[in-house]
């Protein structure tokens, strides 16, 4: 079995239930020609019956395009998949199995990055809600940081709250990257950190964006401490393949 650590918390918000939550984000690129239902069946048949796998997700570049006033990064370059576990127990156990690996193998996995999954509530919740809403826009800061551990402390204690004043927000979920390779399997991304915020559709995503609070949040970026890898904004269409909706 292949040990998933944790490292020690610095300043992390609450998650509750969530605290544990490991996810395998696997980034591949699809065939020309595949259809959506097609590769979601090929998904389902390859992980779904993984041992403790409480979610899969497919995030697939989204069809309507969308504006964030700041950024332009485009389409996004690579499908993702995201395969929860509520333990990292049971993500090593999972990655263990002739299955998992056979699944990377099948879609030709670029990268395949374990990471801690890290909800919060959003403006006037109690808690992370369920993630139901399918549009995505999934943010990852690549390495290297003049002090990585002081970027992601930052960040944590001041993007997050701010994620969640955003009009029609539904889900604000960070990810950070786990010290974690899979001998048999693509190299983890280079990421330092990962963001991801959720809407019920593009016209909502919008209507955010042009809100203040997306000035706000860039105010905020600009207090980061520094660093000079890259920062990436995409958007995607997601779908609930295989689990609950409590992620």
């Amino acid at each position: 079995m292949y040990c998933i650590r944790i490292r020690p918390a610095v300043n992390r918000p609450r998650a509750g239930a969530h605290a544990m939550i490991v996810v395998y984000e696997i980034a591949f690129a699809v065939p020309a020609g595949t259809g959506p239902r097609g590769l979601s069946v090929r998904l389902r048949n390859a992980f779904a019956t993984l041992p403790g796998l409480a979610w899969l997700d497919l995030y697939a570049p989204a069809v309507v395009p969308s504006h964030d006033p700041y950024v332009q990064d485009g389409p996004a370059p690579a499908h993702l998949a995201i395969l929860a576990f509520v333990s990292p127990g049971a993500a090593a156990q999972a990655a263990s199995t002739p299955a998992f690996i056979a699944g990377l193998s099948h879609f030709a996995a670029t990268t395949l990055t374990a990471m801690h999954y890290l909800p919060s509530a959003v403006a006037g919740a109690a808690s992370p809600a369920p993630l139901v809403a399918p549009f995505s826009y999934v943010v990852r800061y690549h390495r290297p940081a003049d002090d990585e551990a002081a970027f992601v402390k930052h960040y944590l204690e001041g993007h997050p709250p701010l994620l969640g004043r955003l009009p029609g927000v539904r889900n604000v979920m960070c990810h950070l990257p786990l010290p974690w390779r899979h001998p048999d399997g693509p190299p983890p991304a280079d990421y330092m950190l990962g963001n991801e915020v959720a809407f019920d559709d593009v016209a909502a995503f919008d209507a955010a964006m042009a809100s203040p609070v997306r000035h706000d949040l860039r105010a905020h970026y600009g207090t980061l401490p520094r660093f000079t890898g890259r920062n990436t904004h995409f958007a995607f269409d997601r779908t609930r393949l295989v689990g609950y909706h409590r992620g």
